[in-house]
């Protein structure tokens, strides 16, 4: 294995507690990053709340009806001056998420830029726990040249996050390729 490859392995030893056990988170939100937040779906749902902490944007990484996804869309946050982009992801081990890795970099450093930097994103799927971070996680990579240790501590430390196993591979690949570059 070359130094750019990263298990899996190594990578739940991130995630989990000294047993092994992942922990769920206890917020609906949490900044995990300046100006980027990573939540559930009923934070997303909350407008107020939305509001009082400056979101300009929102992205939803569980865009559908299923009782698995959140059922937002652009016309929910009409009128709120909240900008919207969904995917409508499923929180799967076979699930391609990777397809979604640069659109959703291009989406959050756009929405942290807005206005000269003022600009906060909510980033979310139903429980801000598999998806959401999975996608956070993407982001740092691609846009700070953040390692996959680097990134996931970063996000770890400020909520508890469990990617499925099918993502974190997804991510360990990215890994790699951006090692290579």
């Amino acid at each position: 294995m070359s130094e750019c490859e990263v298990t899996l392995q190594q990578v739940q030893d991130l995630l989990t507690d000294d047993n092994g056990l992942y922990c769920c988170p206890t917020e609906a939100y949490n900044q995990v990053f300046p100006g980027l937040y990573i939540g559930n779906g009923d934070g997303a749902k909350n407008v107020y709340r939305l509001k009082s902490l400056g979101i300009t944007h929102v992205l939803n990484a569980a865009e559908g009806h299923s009782f698995m996804h959140v059922d937002t869309c652009a016309e929910f946050y009409a009128g709120t001056e909240i900008i919207y982009h969904g995917f409508p992801a499923i929180d799967s081990d076979l699930f391609d998420i990777s397809i979604y890795f640069e659109d959703a970099a291009d989406f959050i450093e756009k929405a942290l830029a807005y206005k000269n930097g003022k600009g906060r994103v909510y980033v979310h799927c139903k429980e801000g726990y598999s998806r959401a971070p999975t996608l956070v996680i993407a982001y740092l990579m691609l846009r700070h040249n953040m390692d996959i240790h680097t990134a996931v501590s970063i996000v770890q430390q400020k909520r508890n996050i469990g990617p499925n196993d099918g993502f974190l591979v997804q991510l360990c690949q990215l890994n790699q390729r951006l090692a290579r570059q």
